[in-house]
């Protein structure tokens, strides 16, 4: 399929995993690519890929803890390109502190975590809102299937993040931009395989409704499908692409 052809898709956290996944999807159909992370080393191979692909990339490295750069770099995107379809706000930090007290965090790592995981979508949508605009394009956040989970740093971000993909919604649906969030279980990533101990990871799979392993493909097929046109009707959903996970309380 080539649902993307002529459009700009813009991803965020591009250098390694799912982003630069979610990058070479959008690439496979057909978009022009902007890639943004603090990694760029990592940047620059994801950008080598796309082009390998045929399609267009442009780089941008960022530290998204920085509203001031935030700023700038956005500035810099919305003069290069007047139309932009798809966001993809897929930078975070990982998994932070997963087993330590909520109390024994400093509220400096506490902060730093909000500030990249919770706010730096919102202020990075915010940047690009007129060429998302003028395209009546699509932002998806990623969230994560730990929103729905007591815990601590990480968790505790993607719940408010979600609660900013509703906020952004109601706030944009009259520019004609939709925002819509997608929280992944547990994935077969080098992320999730460095910072989750094994007894942790097969928890989160015993919870699971389907007793499968989840890849960066899945997370793919459902940016690829939100931000199309199939979804012109669908904004403010967190979609849960988790195998039933986050339904585990209402299994015996």
């Amino acid at each position: 399929m080539r649902r993307y052809e002529g459009k700009v898709a813009v991803v965020t956290g591009a250098a390694a995993g799912l982003g630069q996944a979610l990058a070479l999807g959008y690439a496979g159909e057909g978009a022009e690519l902007v890639v943004l992370d603090i990694a760029a080393d990592g940047l620059d191979e994801t950008a080598a890929m796309i082009r390998e692909r045929g399609q267009r990339c442009t780089t941008y490295r960022i530290d998204f803890s920085q509203e001031d750069q935030i700023v700038a770099v956005g500035a810099q995107i919305c003069a290069a390109f007047p139309t932009i379809d798809v966001l993809y706000n897929n930078a975070g930090l990982a998994y932070g502190e997963v087993n330590t007290r909520i109390d024994e965090v400093s509220m400096a790592r506490w902060q730093y975590f909000l500030a990249v995981n919770t706010l730096a979508p919102v202020f990075f949508t915010k940047a690009l809102k007129a060429p998302l605009a003028a395209a009546e394009g699509c932002v998806i956040n990623q969230s994560s299937m730990a929103a729905y989970q007591p815990g601590v740093i990480y968790s505790s971000t993607k719940s408010a993040l979600n609660q900013m993909t509703y906020g952004l919604a109601r706030l944009y649906g009259p520019d004609g931009i939709r925002v819509n969030a997608i929280a992944p279980g547990l994935m077969e990533t080098p992320a999730s395989s460095a910072a989750l101990p094994e007894e942790h990871r097969s928890s989160l799979q015993q919870g699971q409704m389907l007793k499968l392993h989840g890849t960066a493909d899945d997370i793919v097929k459902a940016g690829l499908f939100l931000a199309s046109d199939d979804a012109r009707f669908i904004t403010g959903e967190v979609l849960h692409v988790d195998a039933g996970h986050h339904l585990r309380g209402w299994r015996e």
